[in-house]
């Protein structure tokens, strides 16, 4: 397990900081910036380059939703739940606070004003959208993402090629919700820029934790109702070989 744990770490460290340190660091930056396209195509990235670089060893969840939506479709045990979030929520607080000293290098950075890519709804909201339009888009993405996952890491599908499937599947959720809510569908994601940035998005930090949950939920149920068939490997790494 610490194997695994260590791997969850790292990799939820690289999407946060490769994920939000490019909205912080490059999205707008004078004349090149990356934009909406590119933050998203970063997060896209960053969870397909850690699946390939440590997926064997963890099943590459980084995100406390996959691990409790792989659970809910039948394909993660439950005893290894509580590690695998501990290490995910561990790895994006590092990943905020080494962003965060990044960001004070330059002089213009003020932390109330530039924030962290930190998730919101109403006022904190990059297109100012409802609550109920945040926990409704942060719910469907989540879900959509579950199934996503679960049927490309299917036995009967090519092998091989998950890590693509879930990365430019991670690029659309940007791509879509960037504007509704700054895109969540990680509550590990969420808690590192809310901790360092604190205010209001500490205290909207629950909506960021109860959507993509219940979402996760609802992506391993539905695929698991209907389009499980026989045995399919646990998404766990090396604990996934050993269990089989």
């Amino acid at each position: 397990m610490h194997r695994r744990a260590t791997a969850e770490l790292l990799g939820t460290f690289w999407l946060v900081f490769g994920g939000c340190g490019s909205a912080v660091l490059a999205a707008a930056f004078p004349d090149v910036g990356i934009g909406l396209l590119g933050v998203a195509l970063a997060f896209g990235l960053t969870v397909l380059t850690m699946a390939y670089a440590v997926g064997h060893i963890s099943g590459a969840h980084f995100n406390p939703a996959v691990t409790v939506g792989l659970w809910a479709g039948g394909r993660f045990p439950a005893r290894d739940i509580l590690p695998y979030v501990l290490a995910q929520v561990a790895g994006a607080i590092v990943a905020a606070y080494v962003l965060y000293f990044i960001a004070s290098g330059a002089p213009s950075f003020d932390l109330a004003q530039s924030g962290l890519a930190q998730n919101g709804f109403g006022d904190a909201s990059p297109g100012h959208y409802s609550i109920a339009a945040a926990l409704t888009i942060e719910v469907i993405l989540t879900a959509g993402f579950l199934i996503v996952i679960l049927g490309s890491t299917d036995g009967r599908a090519p092998a091989g090629f998950a890590p693509i499937a879930i990365g430019l599947a991670l690029t659309l959720i940007h791509l879509v919700s960037i504007p509704v809510t700054n895109t969540s569908v990680n509550p590990a994601r969420s808690t590192g820029p809310a901790l360092v940035v604190g205010g209001l998005a500490l205290q909207q930090l629950w909506l960021f934790w109860a959507a993509p949950i219940a979402g996760g939920i609802l992506g391993g149920a539905l695929h698991r109702i209907l389009f499980a068939r026989g045995e399919n490997p646990d998404v766990a790494g090396d604990a996934g070989a050993q269990h089989r």
